[in-house]
């Protein structure tokens, strides 16, 4: 009696442990499923539809845990690029850090061309070129451009900012040209104030610059007459200084207004 009572215990507890063969397969099985669908997330369709009937065999076995293949090796190298169905390139978006990175080094190159092409003048101090987080800055002498008291370029000027605007033209940066005089106040007919004259002096340079190849939507001519000046009035030097043109070549998009609903009563 003691015999049978034992062997009915045996087989009582192999039949409650039974059931982890099946689990264990099951889970197997759950694992593979979902390292290759992790796999496949990056293959084009031809790849995936290998993969999925390999997975569509494992589960119809029963005997075992299946180990799932494909009938290619895949090469993630070559598809890390594509998009999962339709084998076309995927457009990588490229962090905002790199972007800046690479927008300076433009800004810089830019400096640097513009160097070389006004060298001469830049030893003889009658150009200065600056760059700063706003952008480059082009200072130019007003007696390198024009005649005392006049707003037309002189034809000796033409090559310098000819070689200002071959260096620009490549670019998609805005450019605020900025005309200022000294304290000495002017008046004729054509200019009454040096407010006049400021504007008229950064238009002539913006319609050089059209003419050489600058898109017309980047430019802004700004005249600040003597309000803006750089060095002292009270002495001659100073203002040789003050009578000046500048280059600004932004670095920054302009800032974009945001239009508010006024509510009717």
């Amino acid at each position: 009696m003691s015999r049978k009572r034992a062997g009915r215990n045996e087989d009582s507890q192999e039949n409650h442990e039974r059931w982890l063969v099946s689990y264990a397969d099951f889970i197997t099985l759950l694992f593979a499923f979902f390292v290759v669908m992790y796999a496949v997330s990056s293959v084009n369709e031809g790849k995936y539809r290998v993969l999925s009937s390999s997975i569509v065999n494992a589960f119809k076995s029963n005997n075992s845990p299946a180990l799932v293949t494909s009938a290619q090796p895949i090469e993630f190298s070559a598809l890390q690029n594509q998009h999962p169905n339709s084998g076309e390139p995927i457009k990588l978006i490229d962090h905002p850090g790199a972007n800046k990175e690479k927008k300076q080094e433009k800004m810089k190159g830019m400096a640097k061309n513009i160097l070389n092409a006004l060298e001469p003048l830049i030893k003889d101090g009658q150009v200065r070129v600056t760059q700063s987080s706003l952008g480059i800055t082009v200072e130019i002498n007003a007696s390198v451009l024009f005649s005392p008291g006049q707003a037309k370029l002189a034809e000796s000027s033409s090559l310098t900012l000819q070689a200002v605007a071959n260096v620009i033209k490549g670019h998609e940066h805005d450019i605020r040209v900025e005309g200022h005089t000294d304290n000495v106040p002017i008046n004729t007919e054509s200019f009454p104030s040096n407010w006049e004259l400021s504007s008229a002096r950064a238009s002539s340079v913006i319609r050089l610059f059209i003419e050489n190849g600058v898109e017309a939507h980047r430019l802004t001519a700004i005249g600040y007459g003597e309000n803006r000046p750089i060095e002292s009035n009270e002495t001659p030097e100073g203002r040789k200084r003050n009578r000046r043109v500048t280059v600004m070549i932004l670095s920054a998009d302009p800032d974009k207004v945001t239009e508010i609903p006024i509510a009717e009563n």
